[in-house]
């Protein structure tokens, strides 16, 4: 990855707001611009924090415990440790390298962390400057190298899928599937799931986000399976809907429908598309057959570094997409007291169409 174009990009929005230097807390944000792979635990327990001046070279600020970390997955930074905590270093560092405003990510950081920062650097004459969605808006578009790790990371995903799937069996509970899915990610080579693995039998799978539960897979009933993991840093995000045992005339006609409506919406995708416009593509195909109301989600939403990020296939996000944004497209039914089925594909925006990034579509086409 290309980190110091990353950086100086940012820099350069920095010194158009005239703003001395940005603290970087936000997870994602800060292994996008330096590569650090330190693991947070919490909001309020970071496991470090860049410091990126308008002009001049970038600090990585952490403790005793991520050091080696830090200095070896960001050796061209300037490592340094804050055993007193982060606010007496920033006391110190700061008016050396002539910081008067300080930017900070204003969607992450806790208020109660910005307040104490901001009391203890007015001391130095140093005021705070709540930012948002600078790192955000250079994430939106992804290069051919980042793009190149997704679509590993919904391969990996897909082989799992299919390496678990012999062994989904009527009887067995959604929690022993959840894990074994979870275990074989990891034993791939998978840093982690993207999130917690969502398995939903029978009338549970009318829940979205269901949490697996010690129930058993219900035989001849629908079964989602929701599930991503993260590769190089990297999501996948990808849901199946199907029947253990036989599927009856209604499961075919609705999954038919979901997958029409998917497909509707992965072609209306393309560079200049209105987001609100690819939403309404799907959801045409599905409140056209009487089921509007059963769909009650988005139709998808951005992956990257973050599971969910910009841009959203919603009606509400009338922006335009751009070539190079990489989203999911899962529209779903959902029926209270039978379940429901989603289908989920990511796809990569590109000028003429989208790219499906996921290969395998025999659980898609009944």
């Amino acid at each position: 990855m290309d980190y110091a174009k990353r950086i100086k990009r940012l820099q350069a929005g920095l010194r158009r707001q005239q703003i001395d230097a940005i603290l970087i807390t936000q997870p994602e944000n800060r292994r996008y611009l330096c590569g650090y792979t330190g693991s947070d635990h919490g909001i309020a327990e970071t496991s470090g924090v860049l410091l990126i001046p308008a002009k001049g070279g970038v600090y990585l600020l952490t403790d005793f415990r991520y050091r080696l970390q830090a200095e070896q997955d960001v050796p061209w930074a300037t490592v340094v440790l804050y055993p007193r905590g982060l606010p007496r270093l920033l006391l110190r560092l700061l008016p050396d390298l002539g910081v008067r405003k300080l930017a900070f990510e204003s969607h992450y950081t806790l208020h109660s962390t910005a307040t104490m920062l901001a009391e203890g650097l007015a001391k130095a004459g140093i005021t705070m400057v709540p930012l948002r969605g600078l790192v955000e808006n250079m994430r939106l578009i992804k290069d051919e190298e980042e793009i190149d790790c997704i679509r590993r990371s919904v391969r990996l995903n897909e082989q799992v899928f299919s390496e678990i799937f012999p062994a989904i069996q009527p009887g067995r509970s959604e929690i022993d599937i959840a894990l074994a899915i979870e275990t074989a990610m990891r034993h791939h080579g998978a840093e982690q799931p993207s999130f917690p693995s969502i398995v939903a039998s029978a009338d549970r799978s009318a829940l979205p986000h269901a949490v697996p539960g010690v129930l058993p897979v219900e035989k001849n009933r629908p079964l989602t399976i929701d599930m991503g993991l993260v590769l190089n840093g990297y999501c996948s995000d990808m849901t199946r809907t199907f029947v253990p045992g036989r599927a009856d005339d209604r499961y075919l006609e609705l999954h038919r429908l979901v997958r029409r409506a998917q497909l509707a919406g992965m072609e209306a995708i393309r560079a200049g598309v209105r987001a609100s416009a690819v939403d309404r593509a799907a959801r045409a195909i599905i409140a056209g057959a009487g089921y509007g109301d059963a769909f009650g989600h988005a139709l998808g939403h951005g992956v990257g570094l973050a599971v969910h990020e910009d841009p959203r296939l919603s009606s509400l996000n009338h922006k335009q997409l751009r070539a190079g944004m990489v989203v999911t497209v899962e529209p779903g039914i959902y029926l209270p007291g039978w379940g429901g089925i989603r289908l989920e594909n990511m796809v990569v925006v590109r000028d003429e169409g989208c790219e499906n990034l996921n290969a395998d579509t025999t659980w898609l086409d009944l």
